[in-house]
This record gives structure tokens, C-alpha cells and sequence, in this order.
């Protein structure tokens, strides 16, 4: 090798960029790995201008012959960026499963005309937001189905009127939904947020949690703190048990996203975050979260290190209830328990309050 080829500068960083890729390569585990997330995303976005959730979705028809139908394109052909969102009209059910006919009994859909590369489970906690519900359903079906996932939409609702538990019912899905498929990915979703761009693709990250919602409209689109965790998430049921699950001690909203956030980092993992232009999300509004954008403003202090091991899947008690196929989604009613009684106030702090 001549020593002027060496000194030459252009070949020197021609080197050095070579050498950065072949280490990524190595670090995230091969060639497909590194480039199966490149999309063709148009740059710069425009918000200003979207389109119908259900474009092009007729186009995807039944195949002649289902024995040699192909897989899906990597990349689906209907694609089109940001959508229309409104809560204007609220759509009947009636509505929502006429503009759906390929979704089945349960909230459960494959793409009619190719082989779904990914299975994703949407797990969804909810009690008393039938409103918000029926929004998300009516747009997350096709949203979903723009992407060719193979797919099943989990409702699960909290009985009796004991303070709400979201992380607790999440596990409680998360244990149900493995039951009925060996799930690609456990995709844990707000009832009451909506994703603005198809491109913001409802798959797992291989290696580690992915925090979806990382631009969400009543937070002025960008992240309140570093490691929130809120919103929308994917996780595969490898991460899912790895760090235990969520929390089942957090009743009646509190820090059990932080908390989570800290167990994905006590796992040894780290948060990967869909890309701002892409994770955007409209929040629906509701009387008890007007606040939202003024609670959500720091971390909460916890004692997850201590915690994380004996608090979670391997601890999560319940009784199911019942278990219902409705023609948008999988209910799954459960009995979650009671908090824990506090102690009684000593009169120091009585004369606080």
C-alpha cells in the first residue's frame, strides 16, 4: 500500500466512516438489524397537511389463492404520513365495524392479502371511557391495518370503583394475551391517545423497550423529562419479563411510569424512542386529566431499586371475571383487589393537613 494513499485525508475518512459502520453492524447484531427501521419517510413532514385514516385501505382485497400468498412488503404501499384526527363526531360502533370488514370477532385482524410480518398485541387499560374508546377504535383499526400487522386489539377493564391501577391491568393483559398467540410484540397503549402518522410503525424494537408517544400534543409535542416513559410503549415479552412487568403497587395514577422507566434500566436495557416527527399523538381530553401538561413535569421519587424484583409478574394476583369476544376488541374484565389500608395519621400529621 503506497504511504501517499494512507496520508490522504479523503481516504483517511473514507476509513474512519467504514470502520463506525462495521462496529454498529456488530453492536446491533447484523446487516438487517441495522437497516430493517430505515423507512422512505418524506423530509420535512407536513402537519398542515393530512390524510383520512381509511385512504387506500380498500385497496388491500382478498388473495385469489390464500396457499401461495406472498408476505407483506417490508414497507406498506399505502403509506401516507400524517392523518386527519378529530373528535368532532363521535362514531358509532355500528360505523367503525362497517369501515372495518376484514377485522374478526375480537378485535383480531391479518392482512387479506399477504402474509403479516409482525403480531403485535395492543393491550389497552380502561374503565369508564367508552367515549374515548369508541375514537381510539375508530382509528387505530385502520391505522393498524396500513402497516399489514397481524393484530388483536385487549380491552381490559377494571370492575368494581376502587382507585384505577393502569399498570397493574397492563400486566394482567399482558398475562391473557400471551395465552392466546405467541405475540411478536406487546404494544401498551393509553385509551386515550391517537397517533398522527402511519409511519410510526407498531413493532418492537429487538433489543430493547421502545417508548412510542414521544411527542404528544398537550406536552407541546416534545418529552416533559428525560426518561419519561408515559403513553404508548412496545416492549416483546422477552423485555416484558426481564424486568418483571410493571409495578402492581401503584394505584389511582402515580409514578408507575417512572417506575418503569428505572426497571428497564435495572435490567440492564435502555429506552429507545420513536423519532419526535413521527411520534406524534393528539391526547383526548377528560375531566380528571385536564391538568395533564402541568402534572406530568417531573419524575417521581421511588424506591423501584429495592422494589422491582418482588413487585411485578412474579407477584401479580387477580381474578378474571370474564372474557368476551366483541367484534372490535377482546374484553377482559378482572377483579385487580383493593389498595392496601395506609396507617392512621398520627396527630402531628393531622394538624398538617
Amino acid at each position: 500500500m503506497s504511504f501517499s494513499r494512507v496520508e490522504n485525508p479523503c481516504f483517511l475518512l473514507f476509513l474512519v466512516i467504514f470502520q463506525a459502520i462495521f462496529i454498529l453492524i456488530l453492536y446491533r447484531g447484523g446487516a438487517s438489524s441495522v437497516f430493517r427501521g430505515f423507512l422512505d419517510v418524506p423530509q420535512p413532514l407536513d402537519y398542515s397537511k393530512t390524510e383520512d385514516v381509511y385512504t387506500n385501505l380498500s385497496l388491500f382485497i382478498h388473495a385469489p389463492d390464500k396457499e401461495t400468498m406472498p408476505y407483506c412488503t417490508p414497507q406498506s404501499p399505502i403509506f401516507v404520513g400524517p392523518l386527519t384526527i378529530t373528535f368532532n363526531t363521535l362514531p358509532s360502533e355500528r360505523t367503525i365495524i362497517s369501515k372495518n370488514p376484514y377485522v374478526q370477532l375480537g378485535g383480531l385482524y391479518s392482512p387479506p392479502h399477504c402474509l403479516a410480518r409482525y403480531k403485535t398485541a395492543v393491550i389497552i387499560p380502561h374503565r369508564n371511557r367508552e367515549k374515548q374508546l369508541r375514537h381510539l377504535l375508530y382509528y387505530l383499526h385502520p391505522f393498524l391495518q396500513r402497516q399489514q400487522l397481524h393484530y388483536r386489539i385487549y380491552l381490559i377493564h377494571q370492575a368494581r370503583n376502587g382507585p384505577f391501577n393502569q399498570a397493574k391491568l397492563l400486566n394482567v393483559g399482558v398475562h391473557e394475551a400471551m395465552k392466546d398467540d405467541d405475540w411478536d410484540c406487546l404494544l401498551l397503549h393509553n385509551v386515550n391517545l391517537i397517533p398522527e402518522n402511519d409511519y410510526n410503525l407498531y413493532v418492537c424494537d429487538e433489543y430493547y423497550p421502545k417508548h412510542m408517544s414521544s411527542a404528544i400534543d398537550k406536552l407541546q409535542y416534545s418529552l416533559p423529562y428525560w426518561s419519561f416513559f408515559g403513553g404508548v410503549s412496545a416492549l416483546t415479552p422477552e423485555h416484558y419479563m426481564k424486568m418483571n412487568g410493571f409495578p402492581n403497587t401503584y394505584w389511582d395514577r402515580g409514578g408507575e411510569h417512572d417506575d418503569i422507566a428505572e426497571r428497564i434500566r435495572l435490567a440492564g436495557m435502555k429506552i429507545v424512542r420513536t423519532p419526535l416527527h413521527l411520534g406524534r399523538y393528539r391526547m383526548m381530553n377528560h375531566g380528571q386529566i385536564s391538568g395533564f401538561a402541568e402534572t406530568v413535569k417531573r419524575p417521581a421519587v421511588l424506591h423501584t431499586r429495592t422494589t422491582w424484583k418482588d413487585d411485578g409478574m412474579n407477584s401479580l394476583e387477580f381474578k378474571l371475571l370474564a372474557k368476551k369476544l366483541h367484534p372490535l376488541y377482546t374484553n377482559i374484565t378482572v377483579d385487580i383487589g383493593d389498595p392496601p389500608m395506609l396507617p392512621p395519621l398520627s396527630k402531628t400529621q393531622e394538624s398538617n393537613i
